[in-house]
């Protein structure tokens, strides 16, 4: 994946497929999660026009190896393949935050405020 610790990406992105399934998160881990995941799109994109930038310079020069030119456009592939999961998970942990936020919200709405009279 990214330049992150193997271990940080593997939590991230399971915590991350968890709650944009519909699993429970306070507010404060949504808004960890988005900080990491936002981290991770920052420097997934930045490995990504890093490499995009390696292969241009690779292609250009005529006596580089096929063999790796090859492994950056796999380098490539793959990072963009990251970098797009990266965007649908934020995309859905952006839908589940306002879900949980407007389900909170009615909730408060519903019960009342504690001055009111009991019914």
């Amino acid at each position: 994946m990214s330049g992150l610790p193997p271990r940080l990406d593997l939590a991230l992105v399971t915590r991350l497929r968890q709650v944009v399934a519909g699993e429970v998160a306070t507010e404060a881990e949504l808004r960890a999660l988005d900080d990491e995941a936002g981290g991770w799109l920052r420097a997934t994109d930045a490995q990504l026009r890093a490499a995009e930038d390696r292969l241009t310079r690779l292609n250009a020069d005529p006596t580089t190896p096929l063999a790796e030119i090859a492994a950056e456009v796999r380098r490539v592939e793959a990072l963009a393949r990251e970098r797009n999961e990266a965007r649908g998970l934020i995309d859905g942990l952006e839908q589940r935050t306002r879900e949980l936020r407007t389900a909170w919200l009615k909730h408060h709405a519903n019960a009342g405020s504690p001055f009111d009279p009991p019914r």
